[in-house]
């Protein structure tokens, strides 16, 4: 499988306080994530990074065979370290608590440097649909892999249970 080509500019990846939207997918697609297990493990590799300071995470998804991320790397890192961080934490871990034994990446991933307001709400709205659009549920507030639903989840709140209005 080809490594998907980078979209920022070589010199916007290197310079300090960078925020990117991430894709990565799972190797040939599979559903790797699609199991509860799996995408909270995934969710957990991402709080110890977000602990350990390695980036500041603005959202997330976590889909069946792909991930979104919104993360800012300071001017110490770069947006390739926190991605190594991410899927090199979440195969390892994988692996070892899971015996996991196959692949688990794609090859690479794919970014697209965010500059400003319009571009990073933009962006956000595109985590927060992307199960939507997926057909998973019929609300971005319904998909329990995202960090607006995780943390509604952990301060005790409940779904809403009407549909937003969707951002164009």
């Amino acid at each position: 499988m080809a490594k998907p080509g980078h979209n920022a500019n070589p010199q916007d990846r290197a310079c300090s306080c960078r925020t990117f939207f991430v894709t990565t997918k799972t190797h040939r697609g599979q559903a790797l994530l699609q199991a509860e297990r799996n995408a909270m493990l995934f969710v957990e590799v991402l709080r110890r990074c977000v602990t350990r300071r390695d980036f500041v995470l603005h959202d997330f998804v976590v889909m069946p065979n792909h991930v979104h991320l919104l993360l800012t790397v300071d001017e110490t890192s770069s947006v390739e370290r926190a991605m190594q961080l991410v899927k090199g934490g979440f195969s390892y871990r994988l692996r070892k608590e899971h015996g996991y034994p196959g692949e688990v990446w794609q090859r690479g991933f794919s970014e697209v440097r965010i500059y400003d307001n319009t571009s990073f709400e933009k962006h956000r709205d595109y985590i927060a649909y992307n199960p939507v659009h997926a057909g998973l549920v019929a609300s971005p507030d319904m998909f329990p892999f995202t960090l607006t639903s995780l943390t509604r989840k952990k301060q005790g709140l409940k779904p809403a249970l009407h549909t937003p209005e969707r951002h164009g």
